[in-house]
């Protein structure tokens, strides 16, 4: 626990955000080389890293992701790890993920009894991008896992606590931008130009009510306007061009695209001398935890004595994680309770407790044996 507490802290110091990963993956090889990986992959859907641990017998493949990247934000700490790098900072706990999946791979010294074990090290979670880039790689189908787990620390439940949602665990969520092109002209003649201010206007009072529900009902959606742009910041001219952003959020995929959907027979109606476009950023599908994968989940947590939090709703935050079992694994996310004083995620001042590392891994490892136990492999 020591070791792994001091390896928590040295990738907190230096923190690196999503498609940056260089050295903390040039660590991350490092450790899982000294615990005795039988194949490591370098290169992952950027700079990702998995980890191989076999077994002489043949059996299913499971694999633990966790996530390599930081944040954009300024860290507000006295801590004496704290982030040495301006702006950036773990401030969401995937620096203490890395340490509970390295203690698997120290676990995994004495190899499963059958079958494999993946560590996958992902790049970019907090763009959504690197979960589909990785599964994207050319070498993903030498990886491609029968059981895929990933958690999550939850900060304000209680410290140790395992939270399991049946069915959706994480919501959708993308990032909408739309761009609008008129003609400028001159703020005295503004008749001679085209400007999309109406139509934002239109759009901004309208896209925010297609919001519909509660995180508890299947169509749960919520349209957040995040951003608006109108012209320049001056007075001689009337404006050609604007931009809106809006964030999507719902609990299926289906409710998502019914969303953009939508939008889009919104969009369809401005003007047509005013040119629209739309580009999506930080695309993230619902996380859907399986049936198998859960149920194993359950009667680990049961075993390592662990108090189980049956969730009765997903979290309203978004994972690119959904995209494994969307890539056909048998696939659960956990959450861990991170305490109820715990400042909340992407807070300046969070930071992950170590007390979590030796509970995530030793949970993690249950979750190989009683997979094992359940199944006899191919």
């Amino acid at each position: 626990m020591a070791y792994l507490t001091d390896v928590r802290h040295a990738l907190h110091q230096h923190p690196e955000i999503s498609g940056e990963e260089e050295q903390t993956a040039k660590r991350i090889v490092q450790e899982l080389t000294n615990a005795g990986a039988d194949r490591i992959w370098q290169g992952l859907g950027g700079y990702g890293v998995a980890a191989e641990f076999k077994s002489d017998q043949p059996g299913p493949t499971l694999l633990f992701r966790c996530e390599l990247d930081a944040l954009p934000i300024t860290e507000k700490s006295e801590l004496a790890y704290r982030s040495a790098c301006h702006g950036k900072g773990h401030l969401c706990g995937h620096d203490g993920h890395m340490s509970i999946v390295l203690g698997v791979a120290l676990g995994l010294a004495q190899r499963p009894s059958h079958g494999r074990v993946i560590l996958l090290f992902q790049p970019a979670e907090e763009t959504g991008a690197g979960a589909q880039a990785v599964i994207s790689d050319p070498r993903w189908p030498d990886i491609r896992p029968d059981y895929a787990f990933a958690y999550h620390n939850a900060p304000g439940r209680p410290l140790g606590e395992v939270g399991i949602s049946d069915g959706t665990a994480t919501c959708a969520s993308r990032g909408m931008q739309i761009n609008f092109h008129g003609k400028s002209s001159h703020a005295a003649k503004p008749e001679d130009g085209v400007s999309p201010g109406s139509a934002m206007a239109d759009l901004m009072q309208t896209i925010p009510t297609l919001s519909s529900g509660s995180i508890n009902d299947d169509d749960y959606g919520l349209c957040t306007l995040t951003y608006a742009n109108l012209g320049r910041p001056t007075f001689g001219v009337a404006p050609g061009e604007g931009e809106l952003r809006v964030t999507l959020r719902s609990k299926t995929d289906d409710r998502m695209n019914e969303m953009i959907s939508t939008i889009q027979g919104l969009i369809d109606e401005v003007d047509p001398v005013i040119t629209t476009e739309v580009h999506w950023h930080d695309v993230f599908p619902a996380g859907t935890n399986q049936v198998q994968s859960t149920d194993i989940s359950r009667v680990a947590v049961k075993k390592r004595q662990l108090t189980l939090y049956d969730m009765p709703n997903p979290m309203s935050w978004s994972e690119d994680f959904g995209h494994f079992s969307l890539d056909g694994a048998n696939a659960t996310m956990l959450f861990l309770g991170a305490g109820t004083d715990q400042p909340q995620l992407h807070n300046p001042d969070y930071d992950f407790p170590d007390e979590l590392i030796g509970i995530g891994a030793e949970l993690l490892l249950e979750i190989i044996d009683t997979t094992l136990a359940n199944d006899t492999g191919k």
